[in-house]
């Protein structure tokens, strides 16, 4: 494919991955996430409480439940939880990994991340990159 048309379908995919963050009921942050694989969607996912549990993502002081899932996190739960993989699929996400995401997104096997804005911590982006996933950050993802 060439940069071009995969320049458009990266745009493409985080827009989409920005309205799924939509559904996210979390106040501080609204994180979506779709997983790609020969060009398919294969997973989407949003920050959240698991299923179950009140859709309420802060405490009384307005810090985040322990329990609450990032997007990605609940992207690579769907796969395995379907007859999909993610092994050499694109990530796409809104905000870039935290650590812990970052192994999860290594192990499912993803070797694409493709992310709008970076995280607090960019730990889990430098951990991937060492570990020779694909980085991609696209800021604006409007077609220029």
């Amino acid at each position: 494919m060439s940069d071009s048309k995969q320049l458009r379908y990266d745009r493409a995919y985080l827009r989409m991955a920005k309205s799924w963050s939509r559904l996210s009921h979390c106040k501080r942050k609204q994180v979506g996430a779709l997983i790609v694989k020969d060009d398919m969607i294969i997973s989407d996912g949003y920050n959240g409480s698991p299923s179950g549990f009140d859709n309420c993502c802060e405490d009384d002081n307005g810090e985040t439940l322990w329990y609450v899932l990032h997007a990605e996190a609940n992207a690579i739960l769907k796969v395995a939880k379907s007859t999909n993989n993610a092994k050499g699929a694109t990530l796409y996400l809104t905000l870039s990994p935290c650590k812990d995401c970052a192994k999860l997104i290594l192990q499912a096997g993803i070797k694409r991340l493709v992310f709008m804005n970076l995280y607090k911590d960019n730990e889990g982006v430098g951990f991937l990159r060492s570990a020779g996933i694909e980085i991609v950050q696209i800021e604006n993802i409007e077609n220029e």
